[in-house]
């Protein structure tokens, strides 16, 4: 499996190579610009196909591994970054991707957005009502509304989804919390205030490293030593695919 900086180069020389096949007036667009503004969620790119938009499908030829769109896109929608690449602006990447992908992958996207200040949040009712007449507008609709800044990565995002649809929606995320000398140890990435639960998302990269796993564990012990009668819990990407754990997990029951 290629490191994520060698992807990310393959996906900067793809895209490069399709511009310079369709000619300037081209620009990456959907998913493409996406990955390329550095947001969180999409699946895994499979290293070949790139989406480009273009001014006019029917006076361009098919060209192997690129997907052609004609989107309507003005002129202060499209950027270009400093090594020449031209692509959508953030907004507008958001805009034309969750037309195209699941409500999970959505949120996750503009949750990344968020986090990584390429749009705002008092962006994002401009952005759904530009969408409005577009084709899958109505479909995604509520997604905008359930966008948080404060998600820090795509599996925080899709457990606290679990727990939305689920009734137990988390009090606050990235909730700190302080020792006897008001210094702030430990960052939960989700709170239930009434449960007293803190939900802990451990991803397959920097958590399964042996360094930082001593140091989940030290701080783990310092959360219950400081905080008695709070829980703490657990989730992993497979308890995305288990909704009824994770609800019971938070709740505290014996339900699957």
């Amino acid at each position: 499996m290629p490191e994520p900086a060698d992807e990310n180069r393959r996906l900067h020389q793809r895209v490069m190579a399709a511009q310079l096949s369709l000619g300037s007036a081209a620009f990456a667009g959907g998913g493409t610009a996406a990955r390329l503004w550095g947001m969180q969620g999409l699946p895994r790119w499979d290293g070949q196909e790139v989406h480009m938009v273009i001014p006019a499908l029917g006076a361009q030829r098919h060209v192997r591994g690129i997907v052609l769109h004609t989107w309507d896109t003005a002129e202060d929608e499209v950027t270009a970054t400093e090594s020449g690449i031209r692509l959508t602006t953030p907004g507008r990447t958001l805009r034309d991707t969750l037309l195209h992908v699941d409500r999970e992958t959505g949120v996750c996207l503009i949750d990344s957005a968020l986090n990584r200040g390429l749009v705002r949040r008092t962006d994002l009712p401009k952005l759904h009502a530009a969408n409005r007449r577009r084709k899958g507008c109505r479909r995604v609709g509520d997604w905008w509304a359930l966008g948080d800044d404060r998600a820090q990565s795509p599996l925080e995002t899709r457990i606290r989804l679990v727990c939305v649809d689920g009734g137990l929606p988390p009090t606050s995320l990235q909730r700190p919390f302080t020792d006897a000398r008001g210094r702030i140890f430990a960052v939960a990435d989700l709170w239930w205030e009434d449960l007293r639960v803190i939900g802990e998302c451990d991803g397959l990269g920097p958590h399964s490293q042996t360094e930082v796993l001593a140091y989940d564990r030290e701080r783990q012990n310092a959360l219950q030593a400081s905080y008695p009668g709070t829980r703490i819990v657990r989730f992993t990407w497979e308890d995305t695919y288990r909704p009824a754990y994770v609800l019971a997990t938070v709740a505290g029951s014996d339900r699957r």
